[in-house]
């Protein structure tokens, strides 16, 4: 990428196998996970100054250890990483060792790649952010995304009753199979009114809302007294100024816009939910859906599918 803008910014190019430095290891990537941040960071909404190799997120093998680096990893181990640098979209990256977690056995790398970031954003989400109880109501948007599906999982094993919106019936279908209570079609329904109607007028205790500026409103309304607004994307665009006086009448709500790095500060954190969303997954308790996977050449359709909103679960790029 030499400019901020749409997908057609992104263009493939032939450039040097990078050397990794002091605390950084030479990954040669098997797979590589494609999320709305690497939109945002596209966009110029996260920024960060062109030129660069845009991605984030991946799994691949260790190929080399910068000097003096202090560190468990060995040439050959499989490792996976998530909210690193930019440079994930590539046949090699360098990453710091601290971002890397080594992949368990009876995990493949697209499975890792695939549940890296968004296993971890559903993780510090009903786990850290609002800590979903037992008997709690939850709405989830973009129930049938790669977090919606992973957070549903998530929150029903926490003993929640699940509310997600979709935007058709295909995508009903897989919110329903993660575990979903009810399924709204916001094209059809009114989802604010839907809720209110489940719950006898009294709302849900926490909305996970990463579509922003189109729901944010009626997100607000959907909550009960002292309910928690957890706004973690803005796929339809930023929400405008807020005034905190809002959050008074409407209940004494909560607002929060958290992000997953300030939720894997350190590594002993990144590991700790990263083996947690593996565990899960090796145990059948948690099912990563891979929704559609791109030659890496491909990545400006991968990332024209994701805007259009034509895709469900989880998208990669092979090299």
């Amino acid at each position: 990428m030499r400019r901020n803008g749409g997908p057609e910014v992104m263009e493939v190019a032939d450039l040097p196998k990078p050397s990794p430095k002091q605390g950084e290891a030479l990954v040669r990537l098997t797979a590589i996970g494609v999320n709305y941040r690497d939109v945002y960071v596209r966009t110029g909404m996260y920024p960060i100054k062109p030129p660069y190799t845009p991605g984030s997120e991946g799994a691949g093998v260790v190929e080399a250890i910068g000097p003096q680096t202090e560190t468990d990893l060995a040439v050959g181990d499989r490792v996976v990483w998530a909210g690193s640098n930019e440079g994930s979209y590539a046949e090699y990256n360098v990453v710091e060792t601290d971002r890397l977690v080594k992949i368990p056995e009876g995990i493949d790398d697209r499975t890792a790649a695939a549940a890296m970031l968004q296993g971890m954003t559903a993780h510090y989400l009903s786990h850290g952010t609002y800590p979903v109880q037992p008997g709690d109501t939850i709405l989830i948007h973009a129930g049938a995304g790669g977090v919606g599906l992973l957070l549903t999982q998530m929150c029903k094993s926490r003993g929640a009753r699940v509310f997600t919106t979709v935007s058709t019936a295909e995508k009903a279908a897989l919110s329903r199979e993660a575990g979903a209570d009810e399924v709204i079609n916001y094209v059809e329904q009114d989802f604010e009114a839907e809720v209110k109607r489940l719950t006898d007028g009294q709302g849900v205790e926490c909305v996970y809302d990463s579509v922003g500026k189109t729901t944010f409103e009626k997100s607000l309304n959907s909550l009960r007294v002292r309910g928690y607004m957890v706004m973690f994307g803005t796929s339809s665009g930023p929400v405008g100024p807020i005034d905190p006086n809002i959050f008074g009448p409407k209940g004494s709500l909560f607002f929060t816009r958290p992000t997953l790095f300030h939720y894997t500060r350190t590594k002993t954190e990144t590991t700790m939910r990263a083996t947690e969303v593996f565990n899960q997954i090796r145990s059948g308790a948690l099912k990563v859906r891979i929704g559609h996977e791109y030659p890496l050449r491909d990545a400006r359709r991968a990332h024209e599918d994701l805007e259009g909103r034509k895709t469900t679960g989880k998208l990669l790029l092979l090299p």
